[in-house]
C-alpha cells in the first residue's frame, strides 16, 4: 500500500535524487497477511494529465496498460516496451469507469450506461444494459471467473448521480434506477443474476487467489448483516457498521447437501473498514 500524503508530496520530476530500496512510501499495514512486499522496487509515475484516472487493467498478452480518464471521456494506453502512452485509446468511452480482461484477452469495461467487451475485430459488445427490467445504474468494476469465464461486476451508478462523471440521472435519488447491487453475467446465455445487494454503494471487486471468494469494495455507510455457515447450520447476526467505507466477502455460491433436499447457501462476511474503490488480489 501506498501512502497516499507522502505520495502525493513527492517530486517525480528529472533530475530528482534516485530512491533507494525499499521504498520508504510502500507500507505494509498487516504483515500477517502481506507477506509479498518486493524490496528492490520504487514506485514510478508512468502519466500525469488525467482529470480523473480511474480502472487500471494490465493485459499480459499485449504487455500494456489500460485505464479510463472518466471526465474526460476516453481511455488511454501505455505500452511496456517503449513507454509510448496512447492517449486517446479509446474515445469517446462513455465515461468508462473500470476496465479487465477476460481470459481470451478482450478488453472488458463498465461505461456510463451498461458493460461492453471490445472484440478482437474492433467491434463492441454490449454485454449488460438492464437487470431486473430497469436500466443498470452504471457500471462500476468487474473480475472474470476462469472455471465458466462469467463476469462479475458491480453497479453502484456514480455516473448518474454526478455531472463530472457522467449524466445525472432525472429521479433525483441516490440510487438512480434501482437498488445497487453486484450481479454475476453468465457469457454463455446472457443470462444476468444479482449476487449480493448489501452494500450500499458496491465498487472495487476482487476474486481470492483460489476463485472462491470474492470481494467487495462499500465505500459509503450502511447497516449489514453478517451470514456464517458451520457445519451446514445458518446462523445470522445483525451488527451495525459505523466505519464510512467497508469490504464484503462473499462466498461463491456452491452446492450443500442437506438431509433430504439440495439448498444453496452463499455466505456474505464484512471485513471492516477500507478506503478502496478498484480492487486486486
Amino acid at each position: 500500500m501506498v501512502a497516499a500524503s507522502q505520495a502525493s508530496a513527492r517530486d517525480y520530476g528529472p533530475g530528482v535524487e534516485p530512491t533507494r530500496y525499499p521504498d520508504p512510501d510502500i507500507l505494509v499495514l498487516d504483515e500477517k497477511r502481506f507477506k509479498a512486499k518486493v524490496g528492490n522496487t520504487t514506485i514510478k509515475r508512468l502519466y500525469t494529465g488525467c482529470l480523473w484516472a480511474e480502472g487500471p487493467a494490465w493485459n499480459a498478452q499485449g504487455q500494456y496498460l489500460v485505464w479510463s480518464d472518466i471526465p474526460a471521456n476516453r481511455q488511454l494506453r501505455y505500452l511496456d516496451d517503449d513507454g509510448h502512452i496512447s492517449e486517446q485509446f479509446h474515445k469517446p468511452s462513455n465515461e468508462a469507469n473500470g476496465n479487465s480482461f477476460d481470459f481470451e484477452g478482450r478488453q472488458i469495461s463498465a461505461e456510463r450506461t451498461r458493460l461492453v467487451r471490445y472484440e478482437h475485430n474492433g467491434s463492441v459488445t454490449s454485454l449488460a444494459e438492464q437487470a431486473n427490467g430497469k436500466p443498470l445504474n452504471g457500471p462500476n468494476d468487474m473480475v472474470v471467473h476462469p472455471n465458466d469465464k462469467s463476469i462479475w461486476f458491480t453497479d453502484p451508478g456514480y455516473g448518474a448521480i454526478s455531472i463530472y462523471e457522467g449524466q445525472l440521472a432525472k429521479t433525483g435519488s441516490l440510487q438512480p434506477y434501482q437498488k445497487e447491487a453486484v450481479y454475476r453475467l453468465d457469457t454463455q446465455s446472457g443470462q444476468l443474476s444479482k449476487v449480493a445487494d448489501e452494500p450500499f454503494k458496491p465498487n472495487g471487486i476482487a476474486f481470492s487467489h483460489d476463485y472462491k471468494k470474492v470481494y467487495v469494495c462499500d465505500n459509503r455507510h450502511h447497516p449489514l448483516s453478517q451470514r456464517q455457515e458451520r457445519d451446514l447450520e445458518l446462523r445470522s447476526q445483525r451488527r451495525q457498521i459505523v466505519e464510512s467505507e467497508t469490504v464484503h466477502r462473499h462466498d461463491l455460491e456452491r452446492q450443500v447437501r442437506l438431509p433430504g433436499r439440495h439448498a444453496r447457501r452463499r455466505r456474505r462476511q464484512c471485513l471492516g473498514r477500507c478506503g478502496l474503490g478498484g480492487s486486486w488480489l
